[in-house]
């Protein structure tokens, strides 16, 4: 059986499982008392995913038709599914997921991130979280050093980013800050393809174009680069050059949320 079918096989039976635990009542209809069907009829979730019954039956047949990211969500919603499930049909579907959201935490009610930082507070190396608009969210006593103490800076400049193409001191500390600049503008490119219906990104990328004609022209370009450990030079106030090697962290938990560690050659 190929990758293909079995992949549609199992969004069907996946679909009539989820279906059937579904009320009339929890969707707002008539529970009656000639049901013969467990959980929800196929029509019913057709109409309230706004799909044609007969296109539904179709995708719970395993038939070769393939849903788009709207529909499954659609779907998810109907459904009610959770996020690991909406997930798993993308999945399936499409072998990515788009937008992911945060899970539900598991008897943990804080950001595992933010622990994680907490915990390398004295780490003589910089430690930061950003997330996908590249806010910087939390940063050891080393990130200060290392780049800059980001806690001086004004309301919605606590943005990596924003710190790159406008601080001053991001071309001090940074001998090789064009480059650098280059590279983080790719990498965000090709991670915002993950969120293409967030109009907070579409206002970001605005609002960098009209801070910097370097951001606007590198955009314009379209260059994209996954992201990846790398090496990045400092200039250090005390103990002048120096090179660190960067690693990216990301949690299923929070996928809009990532960490960010240095560590010595």
């Amino acid at each position: 059986m190929s990758g293909d079918i079995w992949s549609r096989q199992e969004l069907a039976r996946f679909l009539k499982s989820r279906r059937a635990r579904v009320t009339p009542e929890q969707v707002g209809l008539p529970a009656g008392t000639s049901r013969r069907t467990k959980g929800l009829r196929r029509e019913e979730v057709a109409v309230l995913a706004g799909l044609s019954p007969t296109w539904y039956t179709y995708l719970e047949q395993g038939r070769d038709i393939k849903p788009s990211v709207q529909v499954l969500d659609s779907l998810a919603r109907v459904l009610d599914l959770t996020e690991d499930e909406r997930r798993y049909m993308h999945t399936l579907v499409h072998g990515q997921v788009t937008n992911p959201q945060p899970l539900a935490g598991q008897g943990w009610t804080g950001g595992v991130i933010d622990l994680v930082v907490e915990l390398m507070g004295h780490s003589e190396y910089p430690v930061y979280a950003t997330d996908i608009y590249c806010d910087l969210l939390a940063w050891n006593e080393a990130a200060a050093e290392w780049y800059e103490d980001w806690s001086r800076l004004p309301p919605g400049h606590q943005n990596m980013l924003h710190w790159m193409l406008c601080s001053p001191l991001a071309k001090e500390r940074l001998p090789d800050w064009e480059s650098d600049t280059r590279d983080i503008i790719a990498r965000w490119r090709s991670e915002l393809a993950k969120w293409p219906h967030d109009e907070r990104v579409t206002r970001k990328i605005a609002e960098f174009a009209r801070l910097s004609p370097l951001f606007a022209g590198l955009w314009r370009k379209h260059d994209v680069q996954e992201h990846r450990s790398l090496t990045r030079r400092f200039r250090h106030p005390r103990l002048g050059e120096q090179t660190l090697r960067m690693a990216l962290m990301i949690t299923p938990d929070d996928p809009l949320v990532g960490l960010v560690v240095h560590c010595p050659l």
